[in-house]
């Protein structure tokens, strides 16, 4: 498996993080990916395996905002466009998981400390030991180089949306004081069936949080539907605190 792979290559890892004598020469592959700078505005481009034949026109299924969406709507569009969509995938997912089991490799993809040359140099090592595609190795170079790789779980997240969206599933993250029991999850799965319509299909996730003191959180599709207790209870401090206006009683 890739993540077998991903943790065989972590004592490289540890090496390249010892090292005293790190070249920041680059090949003219990694240059040609990393020039000009990953940015907002021409996000895809620096992806691209290929400048020669004509680019695919990709619609993103979902439209995310901010830096992290818009890194992973980038590695969307690259990896649809190269036709290794799947691929892609299940490797940044086997580095996530690979990074949740290697303290040594979580702390080095959080720590801003890092020099840029190194994490490049690191990043391609664990490609090459792990055997990824060139759109994932090209996306994490670009991360490393940026220095985004603290951001990389939440860019991950933000791709995963966007494949499930692009197979037609709905991801609805439902936050309780407690699981739901079957048939509520059931009738409730039902109800956001209904409300998406035809042609998706909706995953229910299940979240436990104690603070919300009652009531029901859903998030789907960017929408937060909030019924919390908590949530009720601030609007009716809100309201208590505001004056009251007699002459319009």
């Amino acid at each position: 498996m890739a993540s077998a792979r991903i943790r065989s290559g972590l004592p490289l890892l540890n090496r390249i993080l010892r090292s005293d004598s790190l070249s920041t020469q680059r090949s003219a592959i990694q240059r040609s990916v990393l020039t000009p700078a990953f940015t907002a505005s021409q996000p895809s481009k620096n992806l691209s395996t290929s400048t020669a034949r004509k680019e695919e026109k990709i619609k993103l299924p979902i439209t995310l905002y901010g830096g992290t969406g818009n890194y992973a709507s980038a590695l969307f569009v690259a990896a649809k466009r190269s036709k290794v969509l799947d691929q892609v995938e299940s490797e940044i997912l086997d580095l996530i998981e690979a990074s949740k089991k290697s303290p040594k490799f979580s702390l080095f993809l959080k720590d801003l400390s890092v020099r840029a040359d190194t994490r490049v140099k690191a990043i391609n090592e664990i490609c090459a030991t792990a055997k990824f595609s060139e759109i994932t190795k090209n996306f994490l170079v670009i991360v490393a180089e940026n220095g985004r790789l603290n951001y990389l779980e939440s860019i991950v997240n933000k791709f995963k949306q966007l494949t499930m969206a692009d197979k037609g599933i709905i991801k609805a993250i439902v936050t309780t004081i407690m699981p739901l029991p079957p048939q509520e999850e059931k009738e409730l799965k039902e109800t956001l069936q209904d409300i998406i319509g035809q042609g998706k299909t909706v995953e229910v996730e299940q979240k436990i949080d104690p603070s919300i003191l009652g009531g029901i959180m859903i998030e789907f599709e960017q929408k937060l539907f909030d019924m919390s207790i908590r949530t009720r209870a601030k609007q009716m401090e809100r309201f208590l605190r505001e004056p009251v206006d007699f002459d319009a009683l």
